[in-house]
């Protein structure tokens, strides 16, 4: 997945400290920060169970902190105290390598930490560890922020108040594209893409949602010679519609450097020399880059088959580029540059019930749209249960699910994932989408 719309305004020029995206294929070295920029962790940590009076006496706060430091190997320069009335104290020490702070409640028997420290000289953990023996904590809680250098961990946003944190392994890529912030690194669902800190694809999973994504409106569509891919930069979906046996796929994202660093740094989907041929138009795949919601509104050509693989809709922003590709009026336009039969998929976000906003949205939509021809939507549920997908059919369809089940046998290639009897139940529409338009 990937944007296909102009964004609002672009990155600016990096600077000491930014991430450097790499220039081309082939260029050796991720794009990982520059030797200028620095590298360092910051712990934030909560201490328990202390002894008020430790808490308020600013001379031992001062003497425990710098041999804390001192001890884990930081430098310490200077140090100021503030005691404040009735009860506790801020001490803050400056240091070769950055800074640390603690911050005192004594009427509750604990105390905030923070300690930063860049290099490889000192150690944050170590010294809120020795600060904590020394004031007698009983608790101790904290966090360790990385700060500069390839990232170690990726916190993904799910739904409002939900994240889930990603650990790397290792970072084979970072960048920003310009139109996104792009990181290629080992996890463990193998090698993974993250685009704006969502997961996109990963290596392990990326077939299942892959072949949910075309396998069924290539089965549902009445010929297959013409394909449209808007977004979807890994490439997976354009090489994928050829094996079902599409003799060109248009593909279409705005986003080439994106493109290039799936192609140079993925497992799956193009390798640079697919990618170098789709960008001659040398073969069935003719790869465009450029803002596909305008390649749709200006084309008069027709497809078999549009496909829309673009990150969430996101409707807590609603001045998100983005959302542009999902809007009714864009489906319209999808929708008429099909031919008879042909058929339009798109992402259409998660059918968990916490999280299915956009899958309700995206339904209605689609309803609309093809109830105007007398055609349907067509839920494609996903054994990745992150993501659902819509397809929309420009002619009467009681059963899809039949449809495509009976198609299959006649492909010139089959989907790993999906055979009749998965096709029969995976394209039934759960009952409360169901009930938005029954």
């Amino acid at each position: 997945m990937s944007s296909s719309i102009s964004p609002i305004m672009s990155v600016p020029a990096a600077a000491a400290g930014e991430l450097h995206p790499a220039v081309g294929l082939g260029t050796g070295a991720p794009a990982l920060p520059s030797t200028s920029s620095p590298v360092g962790r910051h712990v934030l940590a909560e201490l328990g169970g202390i002894a008020p009076e430790v808490l308020d006496d600013c001379d031992r706060l001062r003497s425990d902190l710098t041999a804390a430091l001192t001890e884990a190997g930081a430098q310490v320069r200077q140090v100021v105290v503030e005691r404040f009335e009735p009860q506790g104290a801020t001490v803050v020490a400056v240091l070769a390598e950055s800074h640390a702070s603690i911050h005192t409640w004594p009427e509750h028997g604990g105390m905030h930490v923070d300690v930063f420290t860049c290099g490889e000289s000192a150690d944050p953990v170590d010294a809120v560890r020795r600060l904590a023996e020394r004031v007698g904590a009983t608790d101790t809680a904290l966090q360790v922020v990385d700060r500069g250098g390839a990232p170690r961990t990726v916190t993904e946003p799910i739904s409002p108040g939900l994240t889930r944190r990603w650990d790397l392994g290792r970072v084979h890529h970072v960048a920003h594209t310009g139109f996104q912030h792009v990181v290629v690194a080992d996890t463990a669902h193998g090698v993974t893409l993250f685009c704006d800190d969502e997961r996109q694809s990963t290596e392990h999973t990326q077939l299942t949602y892959h072949e949910a994504l075309v396998w069924p409106g290539a089965l549902l569509a009445r010929e297959l010679d013409r394909v449209l891919i808007v977004g979807s930069s890994e490439g997976v979906a354009s090489e994928m519609a050829v094996a079902a046996g599409a003799s060109r796929v248009d593909h279409v994202d705005i986003d080439a450097e994106a493109v290039r660093i799936c192609a140079e740094y993925l497992p799956y989907g193009y390798t640079p020399e697919c990618l170098a041929a789709a960008e001659r138009g040398d073969g069935p795949v003719h790869l465009t880059y450029g803002d596909g919601r305008q390649f749709v509104l200006e084309s008069d050509e027709h497809w078999d088959l549009v496909v829309v693989d673009l990150p969430d809709e996101r409707p807590d922003e609603p001045d998100a580029q983005i959302n542009r590709l999902y809007e009714e009026d864009f489906v319209r336009a999808c929708a008429q540059r099909l031919t008879p039969g042909g058929v339009l998929v798109f992402q259409a976000g998660s059918p968990a019930v916490w999280r299915d906003a956009t899958l309700r949205s995206a339904w209605q939509r689609f309803a609309a749209v093809f109830g105007e021809t007398g055609g349907r939507g067509v839920y494609i549920g996903c054994e990745e249960h992150e993501w659902a997908f819509l397809a929309g059919v420009r002619e009467p369809m009681d059963d899809p699910g039949a449809v495509a089940a009976g198609r299959l046998a006649s492909m010139p290639s089959q989907p790993e994932l999906w055979d009749a009897t998965a096709l029969r139940h995976r394209l039934v529409a759960p009952l409360s989408l169901r009930r938005l338009t029954d």
